[in-house]
């Protein structure tokens, strides 16, 4: 079955031999060539307007403190058990 599959696929086409320059470019038209695509990806991008910046900021502040705070708490809910227990054993 494997057989009759390679003998019902179409013939491989020639393959041309392309002669390619195996000198690579120089540091500065590699530098300038990345430079250019960078401008040209960052034309591309939606950039936020200051109230939105300004609402993501708040956001991720709020949401830093409140975690701090969380983690706070329980570090000193632990620090209260561990105190305990040595009190208990101590």
């Amino acid at each position: 079955m494997a057989e009759e599959k390679k003998n019902n696929a179409a013939p491989a086409k020639a393959v041309t031999a392309v002669k390619k320059d195996d000198a690579k470019p120089g540091f500065f038209k590699r530098a300038v060539k990345w430079f250019r695509e960078m401008k040209s990806e960052l034309k591309k991008v939606i950039w936020p307007t200051g109230k939105t910046l300004f609402n993501n900021t708040a956001i991720s502040v709020a949401v830093m403190l409140a975690s701090a705070v969380v983690l706070w708490c329980f570090d000193e809910l632990a620090q209260m058990l561990v105190r305990a227990l040595f009190t208990l054993l101590g």
